[in-house]
């Protein structure tokens, strides 16, 4: 089973800059893709950011192009989502997830962090 952790939430003003960690350990082809998801309270849960282990890095959603950037280190087990320019429509509870398939939906992942909240304050 892979236990998947994250850290690096928090309060920010728009216009600021957070980064998210999260560690995976457990069986390795478990966690070969790491992802960002991002939920609000009501709504569905939605990709962020994948990372492949084999390097390849793909931006979910249109609205944080240019200012998300995820990057993973494979020696460290360990993914980053780098937020830039951050905007209170940003604001949500975000959650690492592991997988073996490199799909933006959250039902192709089986192992999940508890979240870090971020808040982004206008």
């Amino acid at each position: 089973q892979v236990q998947v952790e994250e850290s690096g939430g928090g309060l920010v003003q728009a216009g600021g800059s957070l980064r998210l960690s999260c560690t995976a350990s457990g069986e390795s082809d478990d966690y070969s893709v790491m992802g960002w998801f991002r939920q609000i309270p009501g709504k569905k849960r939605e990709g962020v950011a994948l990372a492949t282990r084999g390097g390849t890095d793909t931006i979910c959603i249109a609205s944080v192009k240019g200012r998300f950037t995820i990057s993973r280190d494979n020696t460290k087990n360990t993914v980053y989502l780098q937020m830039n320019n951050l905007e209170p429509e940003d604001t949500a509870m975000y959650y690492c997830a592991a997988g073996r398939i490199h799909n933006c939906g959250s039902s192709a992942f089986k192992s999940w962090g508890q979240g870090t909240q971020v808040t982004v304050s206008s």
